[in-house]
């Protein structure tokens, strides 16, 4: 019988403090081995209710963004030794009660990254709360990315992840933007080197506390996106040598 997985959920967290222990309560016991916070900057609470529930807790000197929150997530993971990695953010805005399906398919060596998919149907979707803009831009880069990565993804653009020891040793993440960007060169990263992307259907909730970019912000992060694309076809093509796409351990 093969040895267990060693699974660690990483929270990358902003402002969290009203949200987070929902979030850490809403984890299935007897999954999970550890959880880590990283809290970057945040002006409430978040490091002290964080700590007050036993989390691993590590706290950012200065605001670094959503990108870099995560470079510190998973090299602490790493550190921590890992095989499985899911990221579920404080918010309250993703079900982690899902946790255990989501690393499921990595522990049964199914998927090396698996996506938490906000997109089932148009109609629950834009029920849960999603607004028309974002959901039609979503279709429409998800879409694209398809095409581009050789994928059936069905939404590239979830926060709510899980990936393997592998995939993080592999990837060059900390070469990587450090703002919303970085989700989609990781993404674009993972189809490059051939790993094996699957989704889960995942409920997702929209309320005041959780967080969500506005519209300016996600046209950045949309413009942000289509250059990447532009990147991984340049790499494929042997048009141009990216950063992106060495590997972290050569």
């Amino acid at each position: 019988m093969s040895e267990r997985k060693k699974v660690i959920v990483v929270m990358p967290a902003y402002n969290a403090a009203e949200t987070l222990k929902k979030t850490f309560e809403d984890i299935p016991e007897g999954y999970v081995d550890d959880v880590i916070l990283v809290d970057d900057k945040s002006s409430d609470d978040t490091v002290k209710v964080s700590e007050s529930l036993g989390i691993h807790t590590v706290a950012h000197e200065k605001n670094r963004g959503y990108g870099g929150n995560q470079k510190t997530c998973y090299t602490e993971a790493l550190k921590r030794g890992a095989d499985i990695v899911i990221m579920v953010h404080p918010d309250y805005q993703y079900d982690s009660r899902l946790v255990p399906y989501i690393i499921g398919f990595i522990e049964k060596d199914v998927c090396d990254v698996v996506l938490g998919t906000r997109i089932r149907t148009r109609k629950e979707t834009l029920e849960m709360g999603m607004p028309l803009w974002k959901y039609i831009s979503n279709r429409i880069l998800t879409i694209t990315e398809n095409i581009i990565f050789g994928q059936n993804v069905t939404d590239f653009h979830t926060g709510y992840r899980a990936y393997s020891r592998e995939v993080l040793e592999t990837i060059p993440f900390l070469k990587n933007s450090e703002d919303f960007v970085f989700d989609t060169e990781f993404l674009a990263q993972t189809a490059y080197f051939n790993f094996r992307i699957g989704c889960v259907p995942v409920p997702v909730r929209y309320f005041p506390e959780a967080s969500q970019i506005d519209f300016k912000n996600s046209t950045i992060y949309g413009l942000k996106t289509i250059i990447t694309l532009f990147k991984f076809l340049g790499q494929k093509f042997n048009l141009i040598k990216s950063p992106l796409f060495n590997k972290a351990k050569e």
